[in-house]
């Protein structure tokens, strides 16, 4: 039985020059004549590791926004290592996906997330993700409390009595923010909060 017509959209990739698309590019394209899906567009990466993130992938970077913009359906990609092989940069990416509604074929994972079976695929992920992003949270949490209880000051450093002497000594003089910052050399910001203080 054909599935409903769908439109697809296409993603090779390889990581060397020496390396062609085509094999990859035929299978897919089989499976949408054997499914009755119109290829919408096909987005390739050539010569580009799956290390790499989305900006450094024309291709997949495309692919993700038209996504976002309803172009088509239902993505097809070769194997999961096409779209990525970060963690993060992979999840990332299925998240998207999932997000904009577009289904998932991966041909040599047999991964289908237009049946319902596959669609776990993505509910998993999902799961992974956000254990990931825990961790991360988690870690960083453990590493502020560490540096607290070695006394280390966090946030950003004070400035010094003679700096913002320094500082306070030009404002007076009438003379602009940027202009102070660029002569004493800090930030705009800096300054502005010395000022702030100076007028209350």
């Amino acid at each position: 039985m054909v599935s409903k017509l769908k439109r697809a959209a296409i993603y090779l990739r390889v990581s060397t020059d020496g390396q062609t698309v085509d094999n990859q590019r035929l299978a897919l394209e089989m499976v949408c004549e054997q499914r009755g899906w119109q290829v919408a567009h096909v987005y390739s990466d050539n010569g580009i590791s799956g290390a790499k993130g989305r900006t450094q992938r024309p291709g997949l970077n495309a692919l993700l926004k038209d996504a976002s913009r309803g172009r088509f359906d239902v993505v097809l990609a070769w194997a999961l290592d096409r779209l990525g092989r970060s963690l993060m940069d992979l999840l990332g990416t299925l998240s998207e996906l999932e997000a904009a509604g577009v289904a998932l074929v991966l041909h040599q994972q047999a991964i289908d997330t237009t049946t319902p079976a596959g669609r776990m695929f993505f509910q998993v992920t999902g799961a992974f993700a956000e254990f990931e992003r825990a961790m991360i949270r988690s870690r960083v949490m453990a590493g502020l409390e560490s540096a607290k209880a070695r006394g280390v000051r966090l946030g950003r450093p004070r400035t010094s009595a003679k700096v913002e002497a320094a500082i306070r000594a030009r404002l007076a003089k009438g003379e602009g923010i940027k202009k102070v910052a660029k002569a004493i050399g800090v930030g705009n910001g800096t300054v502005s909060r010395i000022k702030a203080s100076m007028v209350r």
